[in-house]
């Protein structure tokens, strides 16, 4: 059996990931900020569709968490063949570039790029030691977004995050692709989550007016397919790639 590792996966894209994952024959590792006691709902949802499954309570953000969780995975699981780096945050007050505070910049920075970085650094040293399986030792997955290459001036940190969170994408391929351990990055756009329900009368209006041309909300389960298509043995030429999960968001249209 596989092993996955998903940060963030308490909830949303994570936890619909982490469906995906162990509905089609992995063993699913989730780090959440907090015991698997404090998400019922979650558990019990993973728990019914017969996913097999361990959680590890640590904040993506701290040094020590990080490598901690990274330990109790490779603890419970031996080999680790994918990691989805999924845990992000949103700014906690959305204002102007120009106010933006150093404070909340760091906030966001610290989660969604620097503990995307230093999570990967953890469990690709991991992932080189292991045999292969199938054709290859593991597989990466970073969950960015449509805000990678889209401004939104009221939450300028989360568009850095994310564009840095390509980079790093493309870091880790380059260097891990000797190592048969290939890098990918999906980019959802307007997903239906926690997150984006405080803007949701804003996104009802934008996909009223045309401007995602399959015109409805993205669900949690489109990025989920997304993830489980890039760990098949099908990718096995291609490392550094990344895909818009975002109803054609992407595309220019005069």
């Amino acid at each position: 059996m596989k092993n996955a590792l998903i940060t963030g996966g308490s909830r949303g894209i994570g936890l619909a990931i982490a469906k995906e994952l162990g509905t089609n024959g992995y063993r699913v590792g989730i780090m959440a900020t907090k015991p698997e006691e404090h998400y019922p709902d979650s558990s019990r949802a993973l728990k019914e569709a017969g996913v097999s499954c361990c959680w590890f309570s640590g904040n993506i953000a701290d040094t020590e968490d990080r490598k901690r969780v990274a330990g109790q995975a490779a603890e419970a699981f031996g080999d680790i063949h994918v990691l989805v780096n999924n845990a992000g945050v949103a700014p906690r007050v959305r204002g102007d570039i120009l106010t933006m505070s150093e404070e909340n910049y760091d906030y966001v920075m610290d989660t969604n790029t620097k503990g995307n970085m230093f999570m990967t650094q953890l469990i690709a040293r991991k992932m080189i030691e292991q045999e292969l399986c199938g054709g290859r030792r593991g597989t990466i997955i970073n969950i960015s977004s449509c805000s990678a290459e889209t401004v939104s001036i009221d939450r300028g940190e989360y568009c850095v995050s994310k564009a840095g969170i390509s980079m790093l994408t493309k870091l880790y391929a380059a260097r891990l692709a000797r190592e048969q351990i290939y890098v990918y990055e999906i980019r959802p756009g307007v997903i239906q989550t926690d997150m984006t329900s405080k803007a949701k009368e804003k996104y009802d209006g934008l996909i009223g007016e045309g401007i995602f041309p399959i015109a409805r909300w993205g669900m949690p389960e489109d990025v989920a397919r997304a993830v489980m298509a890039f760990c098949s043995d099908d990718f096995c030429y291609t490392t550094g790639n990344y895909i818009d999960v975002d109803g054609g968001f992407h595309i220019r249209q005069l």
